[in-house]
């Protein structure tokens, strides 16, 4: 992989492309994003893990995410969808 330092793409000789980049804050940040993917992988186990324990008690998983997607919206948004809800049944007689 080159470098280029100039405007026609020639690399100047003996620059290092690594100059002004600081190893150790690089270094920091890529460790920082690993954990957090990581933490995120055992959350997303452990969610799947709940779900799992609601459909063997019985529940409906789907109507579960459901509610939980309502719960995360603005009441206004929630009230004016379920209005419209309302309309489109009644028109299909429903």
């Amino acid at each position: 992989m080159s470098f280029p330092d100039n405007h026609d793409g020639n690399q100047k000789v003996g620059k290092d492309p690594t100059a002004g980049i600081s190893a150790g804050h690089l270094r920091s940040i890529i460790e920082r994003v690993e954990n957090l993917e990581e933490q995120r992988a055992a959350l997303s186990g452990d969610v799947k893990d709940i779900f799992t324990e609601a459909k063997s008690a019985g529940f409906d998983v789907k109507i579960i995410r459901q509610l939980i997607k309502v719960r995360k919206m603005d009441p206004a948004q929630v009230e004016e969808q379920e209005t419209m809800l309302d309309i489109y049944r009644r028109a299909l007689g429903m």
